[in-house]
């Protein structure tokens, strides 16, 4: 049997080491044959995977997104009342984010500065399917009447917007601070967001 902490394929494994060597040197610092030695394959099987040191980057934000969207499906799917869901799901957004990056938040503004504008189209994306997540719960508790809300979609989307401000690329190095400060200001929004959406 399969050891569950191996890497399930090498693009996964070129995706591991970026995170190690991100926090080890910063993107800029980080090569394609860092990333080789630390997978133990040829340089050439790196490009097997990725065209450009910027795809692997992007790619490992994706990888980020995608496991953060696990988490908030199966929230949504639990038996949980639309209220508990929808703040562990609040929750989960920001610090499942902030705990990939915390251990290379030196190195997280100069990584953003150099993908910034392809990440910029891909937010548009992730917010998106985000929201569709979102909106699911909102419309559940909006059938049970548990939210007072009008547009589940819309709703969703105001929800991420007020959380943003708190996620690892809208702040420096120095505001993403100690987890527990994250944790303590996301719980503050999260309680003032339900507030505004619970029937009264």
């Amino acid at each position: 049997m399969k050891d569950a902490a191996q890497p399930a394929t090498t693009r996964d494994a070129i995706l591991d080491a970026t995170d190690r060597l991100l926090a080890r040197y910063g993107y800029k610092k980080m090569t394609i044959d860092d990333l080789a030695k630390e997978v133990g394959i040829g340089k050439g099987s790196v490009y097997l995977h990725f065209d450009s040191k910027q795809e692997i980057a992007l790619s490992h934000i994706d990888r980020i997104v995608e496991r953060l969207k696990t988490s908030l499906h199966a929230t949504a799917q639990t038996k949980s009342s639309p209220e508990k869901k929808l703040r562990k799901m609040l929750h989960d957004r920001v610090l499942m984010r902030f705990d990939s990056v915390q251990h290379y938040t030196q190195s997280l503004n100069e990584l953003l500065a150099q993908v910034r504008p392809q990440l910029l189209e891909r937010r548009k994306r992730y917010f998106d399917e985000e929201a569709r997540i979102f909106a699911a719960v909102l419309a559940e508790g909006k059938a049970s009447k548990v939210f007072d809300l009008k547009d589940p979609f819309e709703s969703a989307l105001t929800l991420l917007d007020a959380t943003n401000a708190l996620l690892p690329y809208g702040l420096s190095a120095y505001e993403l601070g100690e987890r527990s400060v994250i944790e303590k200001k996301t719980k503050n929004v999260t309680d003032l967001l339900l507030n505004g959406l619970l029937k009264r």
